[in-house]
């Protein structure tokens, strides 16, 4: 009899796991692990919503591996001390552990190594389990750890090789050991989070991929910086997750289709920011590209732009969507952070740190290279933009449905006009006055 650890972290899925596959192609007796690290949740608690969707994540879990005669193992405490202990009551073999690109990945992984090293247990690591490719497999030509821009990026990770999606074990055997039960969300979050947010795991994200993949994708082109109709997946927090494979996905997706294009490529611009982060790890909370910018200190501006109190309708509607389903769309993040970092100038962590507080899909390759991307000190190649909320209303939001669905105090204004209460006399009272001007008021 041998026996493996499967340790899951952000690949809490059966289906195309190369974590979870090895681990039960080399053993007899496979331990589905997951930690629930103490230092991690310290750091979460004030954000309920993505605790909330891994406790449910968790469940989905559980529920795929007892289907195949399995169950999931889930202990509290630090990773690597519990791996250890875990190791060391089964006698496993080897650890089995998904590669990940943020400081404290590559340190755990680190940790691991080293600790488990010591004791005669063997440590595998696998690629692209996170990602739609391996990093390491798009590098540029010119020696350097990641591209610097997207777009050259896209033809070359178009070109690269992946494989075909790995199917779920049929059986798994599990040792005899003790599991701590799956805590409620009450017990790690301080908070109940967003009343709208909608929870899942594997089996809830596979309903969605297959909904997705039956026709709406066909027209994400055209519908995807929509504000007014639901023109997006919404599978990014199954992919946060790992709940779903960005491989798998890909793989499923016709990119013959404009589409199936575009979504493919949102898909390589989540593999991009991995590249960038796990060759620069510290971007994550410094500038890419130093622009020699001046924030400024404006916490009523913040607290307004928290609130969703700004007095621009697409603006507060994206933000007040946020705090109800801890998810917005593409296009009304960029029109958010763009208003907070360009026109406000306050500085992109504290954004970053607010999404962070209320998105599911919050994760730090995305979240923080995104808004540096707005911010204009990350890999935008036209780092001067400025996304005037008026514009991106009309464009975007004409008719005004997704600002009247968010902001109930305006609903008596019609169409587009909703975009300018200040010309329809609405009263302070019940709407606020900007607090900056634009062209085009």
């Amino acid at each position: 009899m041998t026996v493996s650890i499967a340790l899951f972290t952000r690949d809490l899925r059966l289906r195309d796991n190369p974590v979870l596959t090895s681990a039960a192609r080399e053993a007899t007796e496979v331990v589905p692990l997951f930690v629930l690290d103490e230092d991690i949740v310290r750091r979460t608690r004030h954000a309920p919503n993505r605790l909330r969707f891994l406790l449910a994540a968790l469940t989905e879990l559980d529920t795929e591996l007892r289907a195949r005669g399995g169950r999931l193992v889930l202990r509290r405490g630090r990773t690597v001390d519990v791996v250890e202990q875990v190791a060391t009551e089964v006698g496993a073999t080897a650890v089995h552990i998904a590669e990940d690109v943020s400081r404290y990945s590559q340190s755990r992984e680190n940790a691991l190594w080293e600790r488990l090293s010591q004791g005669g247990f063997k440590v595998r690591t696998h690629a692209a389990s996170i990602t739609a490719v391996d990093p390491a497999d798009v590098k540029p030509d010119t020696g350097r750890g990641h591209y610097a821009v997207f777009t050259p990026y896209f033809r070359k990770w178009l070109e690269t090789p992946m494989r075909r999606p790995l199917p779920a074990p049929d059986r798994l055997v599990v040792p005899a050991i003790a599991s701590d039960p799956i805590p409620d969300p009450g017990d790690l979050c301080e908070a109940p989070g967003s009343p709208g947010l909608q929870v899942g795991g594997e089996i809830t994200g596979r309903k969605l991929l297959a909904h997705w993949l039956s026709g709406p994708v066909l027209y994400y082109a055209e519908r995807k910086d929509s504000l007014a109709i639901t023109g997006t997946s919404g599978l990014s927090p199954y992919l946060h997750f790992g709940c779903l494979s960005a491989a798998e996905v890909v793989y499923r997706t016709d990119a013959a289709t404009s589409g199936g294009h575009a979504f493919v490529r949102q898909v390589a611009w989540r593999d991009f920011h991995h590249q960038v982060l796990g060759d620069r790890p510290e971007v994550a909370t410094h500038d890419y590209r130093s622009e020699n910018r001046s924030w400024v200190h404006e916490p009523d501006g913040l607290a307004a732009w928290q609130a969703g109190r700004t007095g621009y309708p697409v603006v507060d509607a994206a933000m007040r969507q946020l705090t109800e389903e801890g998810w917005m769309p593409g296009r009304a993040r960029m029109i958010a952070a763009s208003f907070l970092s360009k026109t406000l100038k306050v500085d992109w962590r504290l954004g970053a740190e607010h999404f962070e507080r209320w998105l599911v899909d919050a994760d730090i390759a995305n979240n923080r290279l995104n808004w540096q991307w707005v911010a204009g000190t990350g890999t935008d190649t036209r780092s001067s933009r400025v996304l005037n909320p008026l514009r991106q209303a009309d464009r975007y939001d004409p008719d005004g449905v997704y600002a009247r669905r968010w902001l109930p105090e305006l609903a008596h204004l019609h169409g587009g006009e909703v975009h300018r209460p200040w010309r329809a006399d609405v009263p302070g009272s019940v709407y606020p006055a900007p607090i900056v001007e634009f062209r085009g008021m």
